[in-house]
């Protein structure tokens, strides 16, 4: 196993900071909860169903980086 050092602020190569943001895609973004109630209903189901979204996440989830070389 090789151990890949990241730089020390890189959400775009975190796979954490890409299932939060997948997260708040579809929980948080152009949503409005009356209730504190039913937000939390939401994020419940999100993650009762996370089965359900492991298509959209073998995309955000993988370790396929693009590499830019310096010159």
């Amino acid at each position: 196993m090789d151990l890949i050092y990241l730089p020390p602020y890189s959400p775009n190569l975190n796979l954490i900071e890409r299932l939060w943001r997948y997260f708040k895609k579809q929980v948080l973004k152009n949503k409005y909860y009356a209730d504190y109630a039913t937000f939390e209903q939401a994020v419940e189901t999100f993650f009762t169903q996370f089965e359900s979204r492991i298509e959209d996440l073998k995309s955000l989830l993988n370790f396929k980086f693009g590499i830019i070389k310096a010159n």
